[in-house]
């Protein structure tokens, strides 16, 4: 067994004295390990950063077998993300809700996000986004997508203002003025056809990771026996100091 696809770092383990058990997502055969021969070793160890883009060949004589991978970096981004901790809390969250995902099992579309994602770290805010953005395509993915194009009580595609905690619906202002307490906030950002601009505040990007938080624990995590990973509060946090302390200089 034998094949060739584009991949990124999401772990590394060491095993035995030299040798490392690289996780991948890949492109074409979704999440996949692989033994990496010498990749315990200094000159392997930039290589085999979680956020890095490589080649991979993997080879095994079975296709249920670990198997064998053979690497060459595309694109090491792990340099530039390990010098920002919003960057650092956020490559490990993502890497994160890819274990979600089942293992050998193709979600093209997620390794696109994955990638497009982890090449836009420089701002705070933009990172925020899209991380909100990727935990959505996580719950689709896994099959408990959110409906936030339409009204969940009138059908309106305007003014949609709230989501609904029972249903995961968008739900519009007027319809949903009577029990806007009871109702999440649903951020400009998520809402159709439109975009931000990068105008959204904090309490935007606190909304959006309310909404994507709560539904991801009730229907993903929960049922796992799992909560929400340090790096997902650690990445908030690094987000609102970060643009904090811009905001101040």
């Amino acid at each position: 067994m034998e094949w060739t696809d584009e991949g990124i770092v999401l772990g590394v383990r060491r095993h035995g004295e030299s040798s490392a058990i690289v996780e991948l997502l890949t492109r074409q055969h979704g999440r996949h390990l692989g033994l990496v021969r010498g990749g315990a070793g200094s000159r392997m160890r930039p290589l085999l950063q979680p956020g890095n883009s490589v080649t991979a060949v993997w080879r095994a004589r079975l296709d249920e077998h670990l198997g064998m991978y053979v690497l060459e970096g595309t694109r090491l981004r792990a340099a530039t993300l390990l010098a920002s901790s919003h960057a650092v809390y956020g490559v490990t969250h993502l890497a994160a809700l890819a274990r979600l995902l089942p293992e050998r099992d193709p979600h093209e579309d997620i390794y696109e996000m994955l990638q497009g994602t982890l090449d836009d770290f420089d701002d705070a805010g933009v990172a925020a986004v899209h991380l909100i953005r990727f935990e959505l395509a996580m719950l689709t993915e896994l099959g408990f997508g959110l409906d936030l194009e339409n009204c969940a009580a009138t059908g309106e595609t305007t003014d949609l203002v709230y989501v609904s905690p029972k249903s995961g619906g968008a739900v519009s202002r007027t319809a949903g003025e009577p029990w806007r307490d009871r109702l999440l906030p649903l951020p400009a950002f998520l809402r159709e056809g439109e975009s931000g601009a990068n105008s959204w505040s904090d309490q935007d990007l606190l909304d959006g990771f309310q909404v994507t938080g709560l539904f991801l624990l009730r229907h993903v995590l929960e049922p796992r026996g799992q909560g929400h990973s340090d790096a997902r509060d650690g990445f908030i946090n690094a987000v609102t100091k970060r643009r904090n302390r811009l905001a101040g200089a």
